[in-house]
């Protein structure tokens, strides 16, 4: 049955129409992805899902009792709320009370009697409007996105706001869950971390993402906003891509066809006066309608068009690190790290944010001096810089001043080219080239400084997180034109899909200033160090390395060391207990993996799902147990 349905939805902003004539059903337990070009619509739908955009005509039918729930874009970071406010205001009126009681329940351990007054008080309202169940959806909330719940949202980073926005929304335990470009501006660690908090909802979502990565790890089907209308593709990412790119092919050959058909009826028309008189009404009519028809065809917005204006090759040594260390406020960044770089080499930079991976980049350029140790760069270096805080950008100039200097022309490649000619190449209309940069959406901004970097030659091309912002179709070809590059790169990202299409060697900044070289990219650097975390846990002793299970005890009886009779039989009996334990929350842990696991009755699911967290936390108390005996018994 479904949660949700539009049918027939239009919504046009001026002369440009968003939606027309879309219909859109979303069943219980979907995950569907939303993607387009950027400005196509896709925010403005999830507006008119969510009730906070009115449609122009059409029908939004939402089952009575169905909740939805949205994940904004832009993430707050409010001085006062912590993250258990945060998550709590999922609860509306409740989240108030939830969090005067969090609060005082820390406070009740000074002993003030006015505190305890106070709980007691705060306790009461929460018994009366039958509220714990409630305050445990919060509790539950922040431990399963692993969030500290006093934590101040100002001081946390951007990836654990945006879970703790996540929590808010997740709380109330929506029907259907929105999110808008969830992953934008986060680390891979915390986007693998909402994949598993998603992977673990029993609702449906909906959401909105340019990583690629992303879509095929949750979607169960993909839907596109293109030109006003709406399609449903089953299957992964590249599936759609593949039947998507013989969908634009037909369509392309029958605009030809119809091109060809409305120029030869456009010859008829314009004869003689002879053949003006002869001429059949009806083919007058058709061809005027044949007019109209192409008039109001939608065009496919413009493919951006990227080129790098080659360069002199570099020397065969770009850069040449020599036991570099660098810290910020005695927080270790770099520890005698080394490295060269040679030229064509492409290094993909890999790190929590906030690890240091801009900054290892200015290190590595010569933008900030080293504590120790030294950086050398190689000679004939021309180099392209994108930074993700897009400083070169000026705000006040317009889109052709911030390329062409206020001048009308421009060289590319030993060729004189136009700046309308050339902005038009990246998606900037003439009329949008003379508006100021602070005017444009963060997509837009990229793009331009892509442009801005594009028209001048390099050999060595430095990207830190330039796919922030930018459509699917646009990374593409930015992966295309980066395949082609053949000077040096060196690339920071978060996304795994880019690194793998882009990169052939991984630096990882691993936490206290260590750096791992890896051969590859994201996909590789992963199976690197899987491989290693297994080699360093069989090497371990046996104890350790079977999952912390205990050898079992054999030929103990009365009692030795510090055990009592009854406790030196416990203590034999665990074993086998956390044997079994270990194997029913493996088969678990494969069962609410599957594909199809989600798409059962969702009772099921949740019943599935609890049972997994009560046989976790079992066996979390039996290893417990096991150490306290084992002391114990050698003491």
């Amino acid at each position: 049955m479904p949660l949700i349905q539009l049918q027939n939805a239009h919504l046009a902003f001026g002369h440009v129409p968003l939606l027309e004539e879309v219909n859109l059903i979303i069943e219980a337990r979907e995950r569907v992805c939303l993607i387009g070009r950027n400005g196509t619509g896709k925010s403005t739908l999830l507006n008119v899902l969510n009730g906070q955009q009115s449609l122009d005509s059409g029908t939004l039918r939402i089952d009575d009792g169905v909740k939805v729930a949205k994940l904004a874009q832009e993430v707050p970071a409010a001085a006062t709320a912590t993250l258990y406010d945060t998550v709590a205001m999922g609860l509306g009126d409740l989240s108030g009370l939830l969090s005067r009681y969090h609060s005082l329940s820390h406070e009740v351990a000074t002993g003030d009697a006015q505190t305890l007054e106070a709980l007691s008080k705060v306790q009461a309202e929460i018994d009366r409007i039958g509220a714990w169940d409630a305050s445990q959806r919060v509790d539950a909330t922040l431990s399963r996105l692993n969030l500290a719940a006093d934590s101040l949202m100002s001081e946390c980073s951007g990836g654990i706001r945006r879970r703790a926005m996540l929590g808010q929304a997740l709380v109330g335990e929506p029907d259907l869950l929105l999110l808008d470009e969830p992953t934008n501006h986060l680390d891979i660690d915390s986007i693998t971390a909402l994949e598993a908090a998603l992977l673990s909802y029993s609702g449906a979502v909906l959401f909105i993402t340019h990583d690629r990565t992303f879509i095929d790890d949750l979607a169960t089907r993909i839907i596109e906003l293109d030109r006003g209308s709406l399609k449903s593709y089953p299957g992964t990412h590249a599936e759609y891509l593949k039947q998507k790119n013989a969908e634009l092919a037909a369509e392309e050959q029958g605009n030809r066809k119809f091109d060809q058909q409305l120029a030869e009826e456009e010859v008829w028309i314009r004869t003689g006066i002879k053949a003006r008189r002869t001429r059949n009404e009806g083919r007058v009519r058709r061809l005027e309608a044949m007019r109209l028809e192409r008039q109001a065809r939608l065009e496919r917005q413009g493919m951006v068009r990227l080129g790098l204006d080659s360069s002199t090759d570099s020397g065969k040594i770009v850069i040449e690190a020599d036991k570099v260390s660098f810290s910020y406020d005695d927080q270790p960044i770099l520890r005698a790290f080394s490295t060269t770089i040679l030229r064509g080499d492409r290094v993909g930079v890999i790190g929590p944010n906030g690890s240091g991976k801009s900054t290892l980049l200015k290190l590595l350029l010569g933008e900030i001096e080293p504590s120790s140790g030294s950086v050398r760069q190689g000679t004939k270096l021309q180099i392209a810089y994108f930074d993700q805080e897009r400083i070169q950008l000026q705000p006040e100039r317009s889109v052709r001043d911030n390329v062409a200097d206020g001048t009308d022309q421009i060289e590319i490649g030993g060729k004189s080219r136009h700046v309308i000619g050339y902005l038009r190449d990246f998606l900037f209309s003439p009329e949008r080239v003379n508006s100021p940069v602070k005017t444009l959406s963060g997509g837009e901004r990229n793009r331009l400084l892509l442009a801005k970097l594009f028209a001048k030659p390099a050999n060595l091309l430095v990207l830190d997180e330039p796919t922030n912002d930018l459509d699917v179709e646009t990374l593409e070809l930015l992966e295309e034109l980066l395949s082609g590059f053949d000077g040096t790169l060196l690339l920071v990202s978060h996304d795994r899909a880019f690194l793998d299409q882009t990169v052939t060697s991984t630096l990882v900044l691993e936490g206290d200033g260590r750096i791992g070289e890896y051969v590859g990219g994201y996909s590789d650097w992963k199976r690197q160090a899987d491989a290693v975390r297994t080699k360093e846990a069989e090497a371990k002793p046996r104890k350790s390395a079977d999952s912390r299970k205990p050898e079992k005890a054999a030929g103990v009886s009365g009692r030795q060391g510090g055990l009592s009779g009854k406790e030196m039989r416990e203590l034999e009996a665990l074993p086998a207990r956390i044997e079994g334990l270990e194997d029913k929350q493996a088969a678990l842990t494969e069962e609410t993996a599957k594909a199809d696991f989600y798409q059962q009755d969702q009772a099921r699911v949740k019943a599935a799902l609890q049972l997994l967290a009560d046989v976790t936390d079992e066996l979390e108390q039996a290893y417990h147990r096991w150490s306290e005996l084992e002391e114990a018994q050698s003491s």
